[in-house]
């Protein structure tokens, strides 16, 4: 028997949470996972708008875990991991709140009877209406926009992006194969991957912390695959504000900086630092922040936006 832990870690996102769990009540059993439990934990991340009081009451078998604090996707993640690693979990489902599972989106633990597979992840479309160009499509094409449908990594500039992403889905993006990383959004991974590489290392805070994760896996040795049989729905950044906020800009600056000098080139760790500098240049005070946290390697959590 295989047992599957789902991790879900909830900030102020009651209302996503609450979908995201009833989306995981539909789930269809198939033959690929006759013997599998499974159970769901979710990490309340120091909520302040009554999350936990409530999945608590519609949810009561699901396991709640309350960290008390904010410690970001990075910390809560690894908090609902250690607990679904002593529960004796062979399998761990990391999904985003803001997300609505397909019936069939189980259907990702097949790809897990191959024992070189370490890591794998859905397709992920974008939920209907939180697509970024939402005047671009007709009625019904919305829900089946690509949000995620593999991973590129362009080397040469250090930026990571997703494979397929604001195309209309007509069946070109139904291949599995192996993919550079899986975005954190919807992650299953195996037990014997974080018993190996560890957990994602908390530097990171907010993004980018997916990607150094497959990396780290893929050295190691672990394929890393995109199961396209297996879908998702995403509202997109629903807790974090979205792409372009100073929240984004902040992390996105200071981590692509760390994730660099890890992995990159030399030649691109030097146009990385080239570009850093720029920033200080610059007029974004918060670009100019990250760069300096970089060069003083101030990671983890560094920067919330000032609320009005």
């Amino acid at each position: 028997m295989k047992n599957v832990s789902v991790v879900i870690v909830n900030w102020n996102g009651k209302e996503d949470t609450l979908e995201c769990l009833a989306s995981l009540g539909e789930l269809k059993a198939h033959p690929d996972q006759i013997g599998i439990t499974l159970k769901i934990i979710v990490v309340d991340n120091g909520s302040t708008d009554g999350s936990a009081s409530l999945i608590r009451q519609k949810f009561p078998n699901i396991e709640l875990i309350e960290t008390g604090e904010n410690l970001g996707f990075t910390g809560g993640n690894n908090f609902g991991i250690r607990r679904a690693l002593e529960k004796g979990a062979h399998l761990i489902w990391l999904l985003n709140n803001d997300t609505l599972v397909e019936k069939e989106a189980l259907s990702i633990v097949s790809v897990f009877n191959d024992p070189k597979v370490g890591v794998a992840g859905s397709k992920i479309y974008f939920a209907k209406g939180h697509e970024y160009h939402k005047d671009r499509y007709a009625s019904d094409e919305l829900g089946k926009v690509i949000w995620y449908a593999g991973g590129l990594i362009d080397w040469k500039n250090m930026y990571a992006s997703h494979y397929g992403v604001d195309e209309v889905d007509h069946g070109e993006f139904d291949r599995e194969e192996e993919t550079p990383f899986v975005t954190g959004c919807s992650m299953m991974v195996r037990r014997e991957v974080f018993e190996r590489i560890g957990l994602f290392d908390d530097r990171f805070y907010l993004y980018l912390e997916d990607v150094d994760f497959c990396l780290r896996a893929k050295r190691k040795g672990f394929r890393i695959v995109y199961v396209p049989r297996s879908t998702l729905w995403h509202k997109n950044s629903g807790s974090s504000g979205g792409p372009g906020n100073s929240l984004h800009e902040y992390y996105m600056t200071r981590n692509r900086l760390l994730l660099g000098m890890r992995y990159a080139p030399l030649r691109t760790k030097i146009a990385l630092w080239r570009e850093g500098l720029g920033f200080m240049a610059g007029d974004s005070s918060i670009r100019k922040k990250a760069v300096i946290d970089a060069i003083l390697c101030r990671y983890g959590k560094r920067y919330e936006p000032k609320k009005d």
